[in-house]
């Protein structure tokens, strides 16, 4: 993540415009003057407090009335169906014209009225508009073709004078991808903005409220009367109040009225619609709710554009090795075949460049620096602990001398040997981000006075150097499996040749080769056996010391040795061993679990699990905090029972990992007891620098575990 934006006054002291993520704008303490707002006790449907022109609409004796006879409706009815908890809205029946929404917060049934606007079409019309704008964006053959075609119909159904797609990026910047305009207006297409310019509570925000409109900027906050309802909880409120610093950004960007749509993809918010009006404008709830479910149909159709790129992506390379895959395995020399075939190989890769190290000679196809760098490149790779291919986009990151390399910036490789490597290069590409507003501009800054946005968005551009494209995890992945074909290769042709030798030396050879086969096999035998024997004896243990604690701790013992057991077995059953499948592990981890924990437990304990590849030494840890998560939900969330529902998911987003378990009992807010297992956990989580957050599941307990797939 990346951290904060940091100016300069002009005295050198830094001010951080990161202050704005402390601002509480869930408790507004007001409303946008354009709705209205009734606070009412949940049980006795009393209204308490309230905002906005109440008494045109209900006269003066609002305050102490029943919600009820204010809406003239079976409110009870409703306010039971209102879910507790983040998101929970319950439409009612329309009242003088205004659309009516219920939320709980705490003891407080909350009921907003907003103007149900003019026009429209009736709900068949608006289903047939969507479902075409959906078939659309499925006729889409590109990323930017769909993002483009977004942008165009939801400028016609907001009516907006500009709509921007704005994704947001690794380190919480964030990008225009794609815009439509009234031609009077300037563009941001391709423009940058920091992260500083939507703080981390806003985020979070967009992803429980889908959308969010400020009809008019320079509107005046009506505030929740009487006194002392001024910390509410109007999370859920479509009309609350803006922050200050937002309607001041937006004065400063020349915008009178703004919408924003979440694009939420797999739980997580991937970007948002934004909409922008030079003159006031209203977005009524049934616009808003068409465009919710308009987004959603984005967010869907980018998630399968980009499953269907790394699907072909991972095609193409299996091609590729395929067709190496005979020519290699029934040479003598493998590294001839891949010197015949560097163009193809180069290709596959999408690299600039390909060098293949040996012998102290490069030879080279397209880019590539001079040979005496690609030599020391090599001897310095040949020097590297990791067994897993290098993978870097910027080499000066990780290679002193890498000056030397230029104009290489990535580098995708392994070793070959003492000296020998085989270098897919890319050349450093000059990124030119065009900013919305210089965002490193120094500004005056007075120490007691109120935080202010930034008033300047003209066109500015940053250069970044030193970097290369990013290689994709299907690219390193496919490294490593050519890596281990070569591997084979030359241990096929090395066989070849002492196979040759010993037809000439005779059964003295042919049995030292077998013993030492046999010797290998032992190995992995007697490895498994120990591991096997030491989980036997934890299980005996366990069970002669009955029911208890230290029973309880053997047992989890036994399943955090299943954890590292498990992957052995893996190893020496599967073709990969640096990287392999999480989802396959932990399926088979689970499996183990629920023989462990007895046939309640198992029948209950559900998994989906998407694929993901992960180095196996990561994998290993992600085994363990994933089986002391659910030792933990047997532990606390059913403890008057034996057995309980508890679901495990695994889900990838870009380059990070998402492990949920989640229960529905009683829960437990922390992670374990202070104990062991929970310090182990703590101590694995740092490790693999993740973190585990521990969420309300109404009911029960939520632990999400987020972590790179791949380590620094």
């Amino acid at each position: 993540m990346a951290g904060p934006i940091v100016q300069r006054d002009p005295n050198g002291e830094s001010l951080n415009l990161t202050a704005c993520d402390r601002e509480p704008i869930h408790v507004p303490g007001a409303v946008q003057p354009h709705g209205l707002l009734l606070v009412a006790d949940a049980l006795s449907l009393e209204v308490v407090a309230g905002a906005g022109a109440l008494e045109a609409l209900f006269g003066d004796d609002w305050l102490g009335a029943r919600l009820d006879a204010l809406l003239a409706q079976d409110v009870n009815a409703l306010a039971e169906a209102v879910p507790i908890g983040p998101g929970g809205t319950i439409l009612a029946a329309p009242v003088h014209g205004h659309d009516v929404a219920l939320h709980r917060t705490g003891q407080w049934l909350l009921a907003e009225l907003e103007p149900m606007g003019e026009g429209g079409g009736s709900v068949a019309e608006t289903l047939g508009w969507l479902d075409a704008m959906a078939a659309g964006f499925e006729r889409t053959t590109t990323f930017v073709a769909l993002c483009e075609r977004a942008a165009v119909a939801f400028r016609a159904l907001t009516g907006f004078d500009r709509v921007m797609i704005y994704r947001f990026l690794d380190d919480e910047a964030g990008c225009v991808v794609a815009e439509d305009r009234a031609p009077r207006l300037g563009t941001f297409l391709h423009h940058h903005f920091p992260a500083s310019d939507i703080p981390r509570q806003a985020r979070a925000l967009y992803v429980r409220n889908r959308t969010r409109v400020i009809p008019d900027v320079d509107y005046i906050p009506a505030p929740l009367r009487p006194a002392g309802f001024e910390l509410t909880d109007l999370s859920d409120v479509a009309v609350r109040s803006v922050s200050p610093v937002h309607v001041e950004y937006l004065r400063n960007m020349g915008v009178s009225a703004s919408a924003s749509i979440s694009i939420v993809k797999d739980g997580l918010l991937w970007g948002l619609v934004a909409c922008h009006h030079e003159t006031p404008r209203l977005l009524p709830r049934a616009v808003r709710a068409a465009a919710a479910a308009l987004a959603g149909g984005l967010a869907r159709q980018l998630r399968a554009k980009e499953e269907a790129e790394a699907y072909r992506e991972r095609l193409a390379l299996r091609g590729e090795e395929d067709s190496l895959r005979a020519l290699l395995l029934t040479s003598d020399s493998p590294l001839d075949v891949v010197q015949a075939r560097a163009e193809d190989v180069r290709q596959a890769f999408g690299a600039d460049g390909l060098a293949l190290v040996r012998d102290g000679r490069a030879t080279t196809v397209g880019i590539v620096p001079d040979a005496a760098a690609l030599v020391a490149l090599a001897r310095w790779l040949g020097t590297r602990d990791d067994a897993a291919p290098l993978a870097t986009r910027e080499l000066g990151k990780d290679w002193a001398e890498a000056e030397r390399a230029a104009p290489i910036a990535g580098v995708l490789g392994f070793a070959l040997g003492e000296g020998d490597a085989l270098l897919w290069l890319r050349a450093e590409k000059i990124e030119e981000i065009e900013w919305a507003g210089n965002p490193h501009k120094a500004v005056p800054h007075d120490p007691q006075a109120t935080l202010r946005p930034r008033a300047s968005f003209e066109s500015w551009r940053e250069q970044v150097r030193g970097r290369a494209r990013r290689w994709t995890l299907e690219q390193v992945d496919g490294a490593a499996r050519l890596r281990r074909l070569l591997g084979e290769a030359r241990a096929a042709a090395e066989l070849r040749r002492l196979n040759r030798e010993l037809e000439r030396t005779g059964a003295e050879k042919d049995s030292l080769l077998a013993q030492k086969d046999l010797l290998m096999r032992e190995v992995d035998h007697r490895v498994q056996n120990s591991l096997q024997l030491v989980s036997s004896f934890l299980a005996i243990q366990a069970r002669d010391a009955g029911a208890g604690a230290v029973a309880d701790q053997l047992l989890e013992a036994r399943s955090r040795l299943s954890a590292v057991a498990l992957v052995h077995r893996r190893l020496y059953r599967d073709d990969q061993i640096e990287v392999i499948d999480l989802s396959r592990y932990i399926g088979e981890l689970m499996q183990d679990l629920r023989s462990s924990l007895g046939e309640e437990w198992g029948r209950h304990l559900t998994l989906d699990l998407a694929p993901v590849l992960i180095p196996t030494d990561r994998a290993v840890s992600v085994g363990l905090i994933a089986a002391e998560l659910v030792i933990n939900a047997t532990k606390y969330a059913y403890p008057a029972q034996n057995g309980g529902a508890i679901d495990v998911v695994l889900e990838q987003h870009g380059h990070l990992l998402r492990l949920i378990v989640a229960d529905r009992g009683v829960g437990k807010a922390a992670g374990g007891d202070g104990g062991f297992g929970s310090r182990m956990m703590t101590a694995v989580v740092q490790r693999i620098g993740g973190t585990v957050e521990f969420q309300a599941n109404d009911p029960g307990t939520r632990a999400l575990l987020t972590a790179p797939i791949e380590g620094d």
